[in-house]
């Protein structure tokens, strides 16, 4: 009688572990595999995003011989290791996310600190929209979509996209999380028109948007622009251009920013290079808000940066814009930022060039200056960081600008208005400041940081 016990024991127990060995092998049919299971060709071909490049541009999909089955597009690939990195992102969340990074660089920037020290990085890139910070810290971008990789950076009709272009990526209605096959230099032909929920990844590859035209974010929400080159871009217009798979318009002329943010929300500017535009390096105007613009490198450029479309339009004052830990660097004038209206969070940047001033306004924004580094030009007459543009004083001593642990170095002042008091700030406070003591090691790597595969950041 024992034995027998002993063996019906047994046997439930070798018929419990078949079971289990049964469901963990078991995969749904392609028809109803979830969108964040990849077939393994599309997890080795997303976890080689740098292979040889064909001579046609051909997508990575096809390269390898793979079919979409229709559910996207033939250049959209799922998450490598989503699964996987779901559950390990919940674990570090619970227990180290607050505490700014599992693996941390210790630099003391907070974004820099929540993702660049992991080694396999390329393996996780949509970590990356859980490391924002400030007030456009939500913004997931493509997070809950698929990969999107350019193989073309042509753009031969802004109407038509080829698939494989940018362009092409970022019209498409449905999140993309889009990267790029290979170093390249894009020459846009017209205004580069983004749809919502869209990343672009220049991780991996040397990439540049330049000598046409740019970026514009318009009407639109949750976009990151992280790790391009950006740079002499033109005025273009008057034609014709696509803005998702089902509308197409005409377009007046551009100015020829960099990067144009209009009429939209939850933004994020992040980790780019910036120069010698036709206008602005980063503008955000008509009812823009909860926009971040972080670890940017900036140079050669006069008007650097506009927030709030004119003293007139009044919508602006919701907006509200952090700027944190870029470096304004060599060959700037002005506009870092000139701002309208809202509520500006101004925290640990590196100023070390500008001819005129570095941060004007109009139209009474609050302006909250934090733990920055001021390095006045040799000219005695800018050594004031600050500029009320048309004003008089009369009007201007009752905004509420305030210099906070700033670092005022060769000659440079900050004049201050306002009642001072800190409630006053409170719309334009979005993170802790650092000790400025710390802005040289926080902005030591802005801009874009040329990453490559299979090693540190």
């Amino acid at each position: 009688m024992e034995f027998s016990n002993k063996s019906l024991f047994l046997s439930l127990f070798l018929l419990l572990l078949l079971a289990a060995a049964a469901a963990f092998s078991w995969s749904p049919s392609p028809i109803s595999r979830p969108l964040n299971v990849m077939a393994p060709e599309e997890e080795e071909a997303a976890r080689n995003l740098q292979v040889p490049t064909s001579t046609n541009y051909s997508s990575m999909a096809d390269s390898l011989g793979e079919e979409d089955g229709g559910a996207y597009h033939e250049h959209a690939v799922d998450n490598p290791e989503e699964i996987a990195a779901m559950v390990d992102m919940q674990i570090r969340n619970s227990t180290e996310r607050r505490r700014l990074g599992y693996f941390s660089c210790g630099t003391g920037n907070p974004i820099d600190d929540c993702w660049r020290c992991d080694p396999n990085w390329q393996k996780n890139r949509k970590r990356l929209a859980d490391c924002g910070i400030g007030f456009g810290r939500n913004a997931v971008g493509g997070r809950d979509g698929r990969f999107y990789v350019v193989t073309d950076p042509s753009d031969h009709d802004p109407v038509n996209p080829r698939p494989g272009t940018l362009r092409h990526a970022v019209i498409q209605d449905q999140p993309l999380w889009i990267v790029f096959k290979r170093d390249m230099v894009i020459v846009l032909k017209q205004e580069l028109i983004m749809n919502s929920f869209k990343t672009i990844d220049g991780r991996g590859a040397n990439v540049h948007i330049a000598n046409g035209a740019c970026i514009t974010i318009q009407f639109v929400t949750n976009v990151i622009i992280h790790g391009l080159h950006i740079h002499d871009c033109k005025p273009t217009g008057n034609a014709m251009v696509r803005s998702s798979p089902s509308h197409y318009g005409w377009r007046t002329m551009a100015d020829g920013d960099a990067v144009s943010i209009f009429g939209s929300s939850h933004i994020w500017v992040d980790h780019n290079s910036l120069s010698n535009c036709a206008d602005g390096l980063v503008d955000a105007v008509m009812g823009s808000t909860a926009i971040t613009i972080s670890n940017n490198h900036m140079t050669h450029h006069n008007e650097v940066m506009l927030l709030g479309h004119s003293d007139s339009y009044t919508r602006d004052k919701a907006m509200q814009v952090t700027i944190a830990y870029n470096h304004f660097g060599q060959g700037l004038i002005q506009r870092m930022p000139r701002c309208r209206h809202g509520y500006f969070h101004v925290v640990n940047n590196d100023y070390t060039h500008w001819e005129m001033y570095a941060i004007g306004g109009s139209a009474e924004p609050t302006i909250n200056s934090q733990g920055n580094r001021y390095a006045a030009p040799t000219n005695p007459f800018a050594k004031e960081v600050t500029k009320r543009v048309d004003t008089e004083e009369s009007r201007w001593k009752g905004w509420n600008w305030r210099s906070e642990g700033d670092l005022l170095l060769n000659g440079a002042y900050f004049t201050p208005s306002g009642a001072g008091a800190s409630a006053s700030y409170a719309r334009a406070s979005s993170l802790s400041a650092k000790s400025s003591s710390m802005v040289g090691s926080i902005t030591s790597s802005a801009g874009a940081l040329g990453c490559r595969r299979g090693r540190q950041c």
